[in-house]
């Protein structure tokens, strides 16, 4: 990984796509420095969008009361975008077989917590419209990263897809992922080709959930604290801030906005 500073061209980059969890955020908290950074962002042009495993229910907040464009959540399982006093939802899967999935989760998460002891189903979870959250640090007391490659093994084992992130274990039933769903909202809602417009975007994460992204875009940045999973990455980000979690957010937004006025 090469330094913020070695990402040339990074003033005339169109937008910004980024993780929630310890890469907007720092310790589960949202500082007045990394919403400032998005505000900017969104203030100089930019296309400023979330990219995270975080539930439904918070999405229809970050879509409405955010300086954002849109929103995709729960891995890709969907995104929500608001315009015209309308928030608009698009899912990847219909509503039947969002229903029937939903059933087969609560099956999975019982023997996950029968098999690791210390992990819990996640306090976001009523919150959820498609995945399985098992948390392995937020609220529980940490179990490391042996645990949360366990609870990720048992959900692959189930025939689910499964993400680690920097606090949940995210499984579901279904072929999509973070990335494929950012393909779809920017046909759709942005009129973009992915393939022909990465080259004008910056995506930020800092964990293995953003591995479709890190290694789809070139110009992909971990904050610091994404060194913790080194070890874990198949795709690791080009770039790396100094600083972690928020305060290296808030350095890639500077970096982006260089000579902008």
């Amino acid at each position: 990984m090469l330094p913020l500073a070695e990402l040339r061209g990074a003033g005339r980059l169109k937008g910004l796509l980024f993780d929630i969890d310890d890469t907007l955020t720092t310790g589960g908290t949202l500082t007045a420095q990394a919403y400032g950074a998005m505000e900017r962002l969104k203030r100089a042009g930019r296309l400023v969008v979330p990219i995270t495993g975080r539930p439904a229910g918070w999405c229809d907040h970050i879509a409405r009361m955010w300086p954002v464009d849109a929103v995709v959540g729960e891995n890709g399982a969907f995104y929500f975008a608001y315009s015209g006093g309308r928030l608009h939802k698009r899912y990847m899967d219909d509503a039947a077989t969002r229903a029937a999935q939903r059933a087969r989760l609560s099956a999975v998460a019982q023997r996950i917590l029968e098999a690791v002891p210390g992990c819990a189903i996640a306090s976001d979870q009523a919150y959820r419209e498609t995945d399985l959250a098992i948390d392995f640090c937020e609220d529980v007391p940490a179990l490391g990263l042996e645990a949360a490659t366990r609870i990720r093994d048992l959900m692959l084992a189930e025939g689910m897809a499964a993400r680690v992130s920097s606090i949940h274990v995210n499984g579901w039933f279904g072929a999509y992922d973070k990335l494929a769903m950012t393909r779809l909202l920017l046909a759709e809602c942005f009129k973009l080709d992915l393939s022909a417009a990465k080259a004008e975007l910056a995506f930020a994460g800092d964990s293995p959930n953003d591995e479709p992204m890190f290694g789809f875009f070139d110009h992909s940045v971990g904050v610091a604290n994404v060194r913790r999973f080194s070890e874990q990455l198949d795709a690791a980000p080009k770039y790396v801030t100094r600083a972690e979690a928020g305060a290296g957010f808030a350095e890639l937004a500077a970096h982006l906005l260089q000579g902008s006025g």
